[in-house]
C-alpha cells in the first residue's frame, strides 16, 4: 500500500458520521442473532470480532475468529477504539459544566503561543468543538507531512500543534456548520486539561465508570490480550498520540468496558454522573434534518423512525461501532481488528457500522 493510501487512512479511519442502514428482520435467539452478524463479519473480510449487546435485563458478549474458536476475542481482549473515545473526551466536558468550572458557550481558551483561529462574528466555544461545528478541518494542516504512514499522530507535539493553528483557516463560522473533525476534539481536550488529556479523562471518566481497559496507556496485562491490527490484510503497528489524543486517536479498549460504559448512557441515573451523561445525550446542534449532535453522541433514527444514539471510530488496524436505543434499553458495541472503508452498496457504511446498526435495529424491532 502505498504512502498516499496509508495517510488517507489517517483522514478517513479515526471517525467517519454516517447515517444508520437497513434494518433486518428479527430471528432467533440473542446468542444466535449475535452469532449471525459475527459470521457476517467475518465474511466481510474482519480477521476477528467481538461484539456485546444490552437487551433490558440480558447481557451478551461474544467473539468469533477466522482461526477458530480458539484464537476468538472475548469480553477481555483489548482492541483500539477509535473515535467512540470523543465520547469520553465529552463526558468530561458535561462533568465540567455541571460542576460550574465551565460553560458551553465559553470561548475556546489555550495558553500564550497557540493562536485559536477565528473567522465570522463570533469565536470558536468548547460546544461548537463537542458538536463539530466549530468550522475546523479535519486535521491540523501540518499533522500528515512528516507523518510515519502508519502511525500518523505520533510524532505530533505540542510546538507542533502551535504551529499548525497558526498555519489554520476556518472551513465556516463557528456555531453554522456540521463538519466532522478530530482536530477540534483534539483541541477541546486540551482546553479542559492542557497536556495532561490523558490523566483529566481517567480522572473524570474512565476511572469513576471503573473501565480499566479503557487507556491510552497500553499495561503489560493488556498487552498480553491485545488482538493484531490489520491493514489490507497486513499486520499493522497501533496508532499512538501524545497531543490530539481528546479526539480517541490512540484509545485501548475492550468489548466488556464498552458494554459497562452503553450499560450508564442506558441507565445513566445508575451511574457515579447522571446529569453529566444525560447532558451529552441531549441535543445540542441540528447538522441536517436527519442528524444531531449531543456532546460526541450522534442522534439519529433506525430505519423504523426510532431514536437511535451512536458513534464510530476505527485506527489504521482496527475498526468499532457502538449505538444504542434509550427508549428500548438496547445498545450494540461491535470491534474488529481491521481497517475498513465505506461501500457505495451499504448506502457509504463501513460494514462494522452496517453490522452494529442493523443488529440494533432487529433487537429493537422484535
Amino acid at each position: 500500500m502505498n504512502r498516499r493510501k496509508l495517510l488517507g487512512v489517517a483522514t478517513a479511519a479515526a471517525g467517519v458520521s454516517l447515517l444508520p442502514g437497513k434494518a433486518m428482520a428479527a430471528e432467533g435467539d440473542l446468542a444466535a442473532r449475535v452469532r449471525r452478524y459475527l459470521d457476517r463479519a467475518l465474511e466481510k473480510g474482519s480477521p476477528s470480532v467481538v461484539c456485546g449487546v444490552i437487551r433490558g435485563t440480558q447481557e451478551y458478549i461474544a467473539g468469533a475468529s477466522r482461526k477458530g474458536r480458539d484464537a476468538a476475542p472475548d469480553r477481555r481482549t483489548v482492541f483500539q477504539l477509535g473515535s467512540i473515545g470523543k465520547t469520553l473526551t465529552a463526558t468530561a466536558l458535561a462533568r465540567a459544566v455541571n460542576a460550574g468550572t465551565v460553560r458551553l458557550d465559553a470561548p475556546l481558551t489555550l495558553p500564550p503561543g497557540f493562536t485559536v483561529p477565528g473567522q465570522g462574528p463570533r469565536r470558536i466555544t468548547l460546544g461548537d468543538l463537542a458538536t463539530h461545528s466549530s468550522g475546523l478541518p479535519q486535521l491540523p494542516p501540518n499533522l500528515l507531512a512528516e507523518a510515519d504512514p502508519y502511525d500518523p499522530y505520533a510524532h505530533y507535539t505540542l510546538d507542533d500543534l502551535a504551529a499548525g493553528l497558526a498555519r489554520t483557516t476556518l472551513l465556516t463560522d463557528p456555531g453554522t456548520t456540521y463538519q466532522y473533525s478530530n482536530f477540534g476534539f483534539g483541541l477541546l481536550g486540551q482546553a479542559l486539561a492542557f497536556d495532561g488529556v490523558d490523566a483529566m479523562v481517567r480522572r473524570r471518566v474512565t476511572g469513576p465508570l471503573r473501565l480499566s481497559d479503557t487507556t491510552t496507556e497500553l499495561r503489560p496485562d493488556m498487552a498480553a490480550r491485545k488482538a493484531v491490527g490489520h491493514l489490507a490484510g497486513e499486520a499493522v503497528p497501533d496508532w499512538h498520540d501524545h497531543v490530539l489524543s481528546g479526539a480517541g486517536t490512540s484509545l485501548y479498549s475492550t468489548a466488556g468496558d464498552m458494554v459497562r460504559f452503553l450499560r450508564a448512557q442506558l441507565r445513566p441515573e445508575r451511574s457515579p454522573f447522571g446529569d453529566a451523561i444525560e447532558l451529552t445525550q441531549r441535543p445540542h446542534f441540528t447538522a441536517t434534518e436527519h442528524l444531531r449532535l449531543g456532546l460526541g453522541w450522534h442522534l439519529s433514527s433506525l430505519s423504523d423512525g426510532r431514536p437511535m444514539t451512536w458513534h464510530n471510530g476505527g485506527t489504521g488496524g482496527f475498526s468499532t461501532c457502538t449505538a444504542f436505543s434509550r427508549r428500548s434499553g438496547t445498545a450494540v458495541v461491535m470491534m474488529v481488528n481491521t481497517f475498513s472503508e465505506g461501500n457505495e452498496a451499504d448506502g457509504g457504511l463501513r460494514p462494522v457500522d452496517s453490522l452494529t446498526f442493523g443488529l440494533l435495529s432487529e433487537l429493537v424491532g422484535s
